[in-house]
């Protein structure tokens, strides 16, 4: 897999099964968590490896603490199971599914690990420090790898 124009490169916040009929509401939620946030600081610290996947991780406390009150907002309009038709067109892998249903459990609030995802190697990458400003969030409809495959709603983060 590769990242591009049609896979964004991106930083996880939250992943979760929504219904299509509540989805503007939790977008609305979402407005709501983020009136109060400024733009974060972010350093990333080195690559990473997980099964396959390979990343750069990323140090910044405030994207860790934005996680968990997303989450909070988020619960209320998220569902325990889906399937690959919630998919972008529909275009997922029984594990992709899986890895959503299971994000709540699996990888959020103590486990998350802010990253940005680069795609799949047997090795680690050698990633240089580097600082940057985060100045934009994105509601992503997810696709194959639970890749951003189209952006549903941005919001920029005012200084």
């Amino acid at each position: 897999m590769r990242l591009g124009p049609e896979m964004l490169p991106h930083i996880t916040l939250t992943q979760q099964f929504v219904e299509a009929a509540n989805l503007d509401r939790a977008l609305d939620a979402v407005s709501t968590v983020l009136q109060a946030c400024r733009p974060v600081t972010l350093s990333i610290t080195g690559g990473g490896k997980g099964r396959s996947s390979v990343w750069m991780t990323i140090e910044a406390p405030p994207l860790v603490d934005l996680h968990t009150r997303l989450m909070q907002a988020l619960g209320p309009f998220e569902r325990s199971e889906g399937s690959a038709a919630a998919f972008h067109q529909g275009d997922a892998r029984p594990g992709d599914v899986a890895w959503v249903a299971g994000y709540r459990r699996d990888s959020s609030f103590t486990a998350y690990t802010p990253h940005i995802t680069l795609g799949h190697a047997s090795v680690p990458p050698t990633v240089p420090p580097a600082t940057f400003d985060a100045t934009t969030i994105a509601a992503c409809h997810l696709g194959r790898f639970c890749s951003c495959r189209r952006i549903l709603r941005t919001w920029n983060l005012e200084p």
